[in-house]
């Protein structure tokens, strides 16, 4: 057991420092951040124009807004004896070894000698940075290289000196991933660490087959994006979002830092580049590097003229066949296997990164796992390389590496036939992939669904459908894993997978294919059906858990309105979004969320509800996302109960605990209600008219107005014309008639339509 911190200094307020300093508040810390004193009166004015600059990032850096109240500007000239009083202090200034020295030693003058120091620099020497200061500091030193942006990217890179003591390293590695939510690898003092290493390697052979092998932007962007289980932005997107003179800066440096490295000419920067830089085209914040928008098109450099042209037709084979396999192993097998020109770039790509990588052992980190998680955490790769070289077959690779003439490093080649030390998982995680590999923890499946056993008689529904929606077949198997678990000796259940997003909601296609063919009485049945199927989950005698990440939308939402209890990781976004396809909730989302304005008052008196009905109101009507899981109580859509935990990985293993907790306390479900006060017709007066003003300032659309109508004629009680108390099935009853008859308008079926279509909403 470590000591958690709890008050922390970030030292340089700059795009980097004030996203840490963000993130550590958003964990609930106290931050201090400092950076140099103006010049003036107003001391605070670099600091203060810094931290606003960031704070207006997208996107944001904060969890709510309120969390910013927990950071404390601050300038060194005048309040550098602040760091007194802190736990740790992370240094985040220029990139000059001089300049980190000198306020080394002004640090180790002020705090405490418990208080923990690091620094985030991503191309100096860590041991350098603490040089000439005492034995006492140097062992509480060491280097903690967050990934931007901090907040959203998992990899925290650990690198402790020959001087750090170890119990310290422990100490950040518990704290970061526990309490920061971070993937914790730990990396040796070597340049760029271990991601930026490998990535910027693997940057740096992808402009190399641009300017030198005839392969346009757009095709390698295809093959080094989803196709290879890689970020949409791929390899050109990327390096124009990083900004092409970080990139230059970070090769620059690392050319001449690493003279032994044998594929060190790979870093040496490219023409293209040099020029791109020199001449202020830097990316995404020039609006041009590799990529420029033009109008509604994207235009890529050429890299004889430096013109940007249209996209030229990819002349990569039958790519879309390789792109339309499911499974990631099995594609990149494939990829690997093409005769074509898309087949030879990914071979002799993959080939040269892996290759580099088995190189980079010891020197960077001491086992592959290490730069697989980094690779995974800090660039967004679905697998690492050694990963990659087991889904290709160790044998085979190792075979096509001999047969280009590649280097083998000896530890390689006395791994033969043996497979690589996965990427270990943390004893606190449950690995739905293993687990799903013994067929006994499966007790009912179909195409779309399955209900797992996840051990201590607990069960798991995963959704498996298409972006997790929740289709016929999902619906029809939550109602038959509901069965399993009253009925057999089961404690309770978690309602939740392993997929980057919870629930995008409902099946909008089989809803707009029903309503094409007419069929509206089988709609009718189904929303009957799955609001039925919601209650019987808030009163089901057994507990249940929701464990939920990432997107939660319109009918997932509801869903999770209607669990107990929830397991929430912070970086949640969940919302009632149906306005956006012309509906309005209808499978208890309004009805919930009335009921949590209702409690939310301090009495049941018109004027004391009315402030947090029109907020749902304005929530539900402008179909807004919660921002974070701490948004969304704010909201309304998650309770202050639910419990919330900043590291996504762990969701299910806690929600498996809650369900265990409540059963041992003896579980009983939510008393029912019958008895929400509704306010009708004065309050529906009042949000039609904040519809009709928005309507008149140009911020919603006639189609909009009129769907806020409805919406209101719901949250209101319908045609009561004075405040009153309902129950539960006189709002459900209401949602169900205006649902249907809103699903035969022709303004809904464009966007829905055009949601299918463009996955974009439209405001017709």
């Amino acid at each position: 057991m470590f000591k958690p911190f709890r008050k922390v200094a970030v030292l340089g307020a700059g795009v980097m420092g004030s996203q840490i300093a963000a993130h550590l508040a958003n964990a609930g810390l106290t931050v201090h951040l400092l950076d140099l004193a103006a010049n003036g009166s107003k001391k605070n004015e670099l600091v203060e124009t810094l931290f606003k600059k960031a704070s207006k990032l997208s996107p944001p850096i904060f969890f709510t807004e309120k969390t910013v109240r927990r950071i404390i500007l601050g300038n060194f000239d005048e309040h550098f004896h602040r760091i007194a009083d802190v736990d740790w202090v992370i240094e985040a200034v220029v990139e000059n070894l001089a300049v980190k020295q000198e306020l080394m030693a002004r640090v180790e003058g002020v705090i405490r000698d418990d208080t923990v120091v690091s620094t985030n620099t991503s191309g100096l020497t860590i041991g350098e940075i603490a040089k000439g200061r005492s034995e006492s500091f140097r062992k509480r030193f060491l280097g903690t290289h967050f990934f931007n942006p901090p907040r959203y990217l998992k990899l925290l890179e650990l690198i402790p000196t020959i001087d750090t003591d170890p119990q310290v390293l422990q100490r950040m590695m518990w704290f970061a991933s526990l309490h920061l939510g971070k993937g914790v690898v730990v990396a040796k003092d070597t340049p760029n660490f271990i991601a930026n290493r490998i990535g910027v390697y693997a940057t740096m052979l992808a402009i190399r087959a641009f300017t030198v092998q005839g392969y346009s932007i757009e095709e390698i962007d295809t093959l080094t994006g989803t196709i290879a289980g890689r970020p949409k932005s791929a390899t050109f997107r990327t390096a124009d979002l990083v900004g092409l003179d970080t990139l230059m800066y970070v090769a620059e440096n690392l050319y001449p830092a690493i003279p032994h490295d044998e594929s060190r000419e790979v870093f040496r920067v490219p023409p293209l580049l040099r020029k791109l830089v020199e001449t202020g085209t830097l990316g995404a914040k020039t609006s041009q590097g590799f990529y420029k928008k033009q109008g509604k098109e994207i235009l890529s450099i050429n890299p004889v003229t430096f013109n940007y042209e249209p996209a030229k037709p990819l002349n990569l084979g039958d790519i879309e066949a390789i792109a339309k396999i499911s499974d990631l192993k099995q594609r990149l097998r494939a990829l690997y296997l093409d005769s074509g020109r898309a087949g030879a770039f990914f071979r002799e790509h993959i080939l040269q990164i892996l290759a580099y990588s088995a190189h980079r052992i010891p020197e960077i980190a001491d086992n592959p796992a290490e730069i697989d998680k980094a690779m995974r955490w800090g660039f967004g790769w679905e697998l690492g390389p050694f990963e990659i070289w087991d889904a290709l077959g160790f044998e085979t690779v190792l075979a096509d590496m001999k047969a280009a003439g590649m280097s083998i490093p000896k530890w390689v080649e006395d791994a033969q036939r043996k497979k690589f030390v996965a990427s270990a998982f943390s004893v606190s995680e449950i690995n739905l992939a293993v687990l799903k590999t013994d067929p006994e923890r499966t007790l009912w499946q179909n195409s779309e669904a399955a209900l797992l056993d996840l051990g201590d008689k607990v069960g798991l529904y995963e959704f498996r459908s298409k972006g997790n929606t929740l289709s016929l077949k999902v619906v029809e198997g939550l109602a038959k894993a509901l069965d399993i678990i009253e009925n057999g000796d089961y404690r309770g259940l978690v309602i939740g997978n392993d997929s980057a997003n919870f629930s995008g909601g409902a099946n909008l296609a089989e809803m707009a294919m029903l309503a094409q063919s007419g069929n509206f009485q089988a709609i009718a049945d189904l929303i009957v059906q799955f609001q039925s199927l919601l209650q019987r989950i808030h009163y089901f005698p057994k507990p249940i858990v929701a464990a939920i990440t990432g997107r939660v939308l319109g009918g997932g939402c509801e869903l999770v309105l209607a669990c107990p209890h929830v397991v929430a990781a912070a970086e949640t976004y969940i919302g009632l979004v149906e306005l956006s396809v012309g509906l309005i909730p209808g499978a208890g989302g309004i009805m919930r969320m009335v009921t949590w304005a209702a409690d939310k008052a301090a009495t049941e008196s018109p004027q004391h509800i009315q402030p947090f009905l029109r907020q749902i109101f304005e929530t539900i009507g402008m179909a807004k996302v919660a921002n974070s899981a701490y948004e969304a109580q704010e909201l309304g859509f998650l309770s202050p109960t639910t419990t919330i935990v900043i590291d996504a990985d762990n969701r299910l293993d806690i929600a498996k605990q809650e369900v265990l907790c409540l059963e041992r306390k003896g579980y009983i479900p939510p008393p029912a209600r019958n008895a929400i006060m509704v306010l009708g017709r004065p309050a529906w007066a009042m949000l039609e008219q904040a519809a009709y003003t928005m309507l008149q300032g140009g911020f919603i659309s006639e189609y909009d107005h009129y769907l806020a109508q409805r919406l209101a004629y719901v949250m209101t009680g319908g045609e009561l014309t004075v405040p009153g108390l309902v129950d539960e099935n006189y709002l459900l009853q209401l949602e169900r008639e205006t649902f249907i008859p809103l699903l035969q308008q022709p303004k809904t079926h464009e966007r829905i339509a055009h949601i299918l279509k463009t996955k974009k909403p439209l405001r017709n």
